[in-house]
C-alpha cells in the first residue's frame, strides 16, 4: 500500500510540475512576444476603443476587406488579396475589436455593433463609396450592413461566405472551455505540437512569425468569445435579409464543401433575383484568398466590368 501511495504521490507531483511548467512558459512568452509585435496601418478611435485600419493602393475605386471569424491579423492575412488589389484598388483591411492590432472591447459582438463600428470606422476615414468583400463571417455581417448603407457599397463579393441558413450554431458556445485553453496555457503547447492549426498564407517567414505571435494573442480575447457566444443571434438576426436587387453581388466558394449541406445552392439563391449575381467555385480550402487570390481578383474585376457594360 505505501509503495502504491508512493507511485501515486509521484505521479500527482510530475502533473502539477508539468501544469505549472505550460503555465509559466505561457505567461512568459506572452510576454516576450508582445514586445515583437511590428505595427502595421493606423488606428482609428471610435466608440468602444481604437480599431486598426491597414490601406494600400491608389486606385479611384475602393475595395473593404472584412475577416472571418478568429482570424487573427487580418491585415496581414489578406496579404496576397491586397497584392493582387492595390495595383488597381485602394484596399482597406478593417480590423474589427479583438482583431489583428484593435483594441479589445467590452461591447458586445451583435451584427448591429459590428456593422456600425465599421461603418464609423470608413466615415472617420472619409470613405463613402465602396466594395465590401469579406470572408467566412462576414457574409452574415456584409448582409446587414448592404441593407443598412445601400446607398454606400457598390457592390459586394463574398469568400467561401457564410450565409445565414447554413445553421450549426444551435449548439451553447463553450466559452469556458476556451478561456482555460488560453489562461492554462495549453493551446500555446498544441499550436507547438501541431503547427498546422496556424492558418496563414503562404508568405515569408517574418510574416508569418508575427501572424503566429498575434493569432496566440487574439485567441479567445473576451471580443473573440463575445462573438463566437453571439452565433446563433447574429444568424438569427440577417434570417429575412436578402442583398438589395440592383447591387452587383459575386460569391466564390469552395468547390467541394463536405461540412455544410447545400453550400452552393444556398449561394445560389441568394443572387438568384438580382439584376447582377454570380456564384463560382474553386478547388482550395475555407481559407480561399490564400491560394486563390490571383483568381478571385481576375473574375472579380471580369465580372465589375460586365456590370459596368449592361448598365
Amino acid at each position: 500500500m505505501k509503495k502504491w501511495l508512493k507511485v501515486i504521490g509521484i505521479l500527482i507531483g510530475v502533473i502539477v510540475l508539468f501544469l505549472g511548467v505550460v503555465y509559466v512558459v505561457n505567461v512568459i512568452s506572452n510576454k516576450v512576444e508582445k514586445g515583437k509585435i511590428q505595427t502595421y496601418g493606423q488606428l482609428v478611435p471610435i466608440e468602444g476603443g481604437n480599431i486598426n485600419v491597414l490601406m494600400k493602393g491608389a486606385g479611384e475605386e475602393t475595395v473593404v476587406l472584412l475577416p472571418g471569424y478568429g482570424t487573427g491579423a487580418p491585415a496581414l492575412d489578406f496579404k496576397p488579396l491586397i497584392e493582387e488589389l492595390s495595383p488597381n484598388y485602394k484596399v482597406v483591411v478593417v480590423e474589427p475589436f479583438g482583431y489583428g492590432l484593435s483594441d479589445v472591447t467590452d461591447k458586445p459582438r451583435t451584427v448591429e455593433n459590428i456593422v456600425n463600428e465599421t461603418h464609423e470606422v470608413l466615415q472617420k476615414l472619409n470613405i463613402n463609396r465602396y466594395i465590401l468583400m469579406g470572408h467566412s463571417i462576414a457574409g452574415i455581417y456584409g448582409l446587414d450592413y448592404v441593407n443598412k448603407y445601400e446607398n454606400e457599397v457598390t457592390a459586394f463579393v463574398g469568400i467561401d461566405s457564410s450565409v445565414s441558413t447554413q445553421g450549426g450554431n444551435d449548439e451553447p458556445f463553450p466559452t469556458g472551455f476556451y478561456k482555460q485553453l488560453k489562461q492554462s496555457g495549453f493551446f500555446r503547447l498544441l499550436t507547438k505540437l501541431s503547427p498546422d492549426q496556424l492558418i496563414a498564407p503562404n508568405v515569408d517567414d517574418a510574416t508569418k512569425e508575427q501572424i503566429r505571435i498575434i493569432f496566440l494573442k487574439n485567441s479567445f480575447n473576451a471580443s473573440v468569445l463575445s462573438e463566437g457566444e453571439h452565433f446563433k443571434q447574429n444568424f438569427k438576426a440577417v434570417e429575412g435579409l436578402r442583398f438589395p436587387k440592383k447591387l452587383p453581388v459575386i460569391f466564390f466558394l469552395v468547390k467541394d464543401n463536405t461540412d455544410v449541406e447545400d453550400w452552393i445552392p444556398m449561394h445560389e439563391e441568394q443572387v438568384e433575383q438580382l439584376a447582377h449575381g454570380k456564384v463560382m467555385t474553386f478547388e482550395g480550402s475555407h481559407y480561399l484568398h490564400h491560394t486563390r487570390s490571383k483568381e478571385i481578383v481576375e473574375n472579380f474585376r471580369s465580372f465589375m466590368n460586365e456590370v459596368e457594360t449592361n448598365n
